[in-house]
């Protein structure tokens, strides 16, 4: 095997580490934070939000941010997305990007 090839198979392994260690954090925080509002996959009387499941991830990302710079209005959403570091957010948006809706 050649060295650029291994460079190669090196490089999408650790990405994947990456993300499986953001999916399992996210879901974490997903469960303590989100999952009240949004449920986890499909609407219900209990998640009275839209789910997020299969969102794009880079969008849930920029609403995160913006509702925690409050650049964008929702009093729960801001208080919520207030407490939530940029990890935070990169691994909710993973977790509920990967998701199958």
């Amino acid at each position: 095997m050649s060295l650029r090839i291994l460079s190669g198979l090196l490089i999408v392994a650790a990405a994947q580490s990456v993300d499986a260690a953001s999916i399992y954090a996210g879901e974490a925080k997903a469960a303590a934070v989100c999952s009240q509002c949004h449920g986890i996959r499909m609407p219900s009387a209990d998640a009275p939000f839209p789910p997020l499941a299969g969102r794009d991830i880079d969008y849930l990302k920029t609403a995160l941010k913006q509702y925690r710079d409050k650049t964008r209005k929702s009093d729960i959403m801001n208080a919520i997305a207030g407490s939530l570091s940029d990890e935070d957010i990169n691994n909710v948006a993973t977790y509920y990007g990967k998701l199958k809706p």
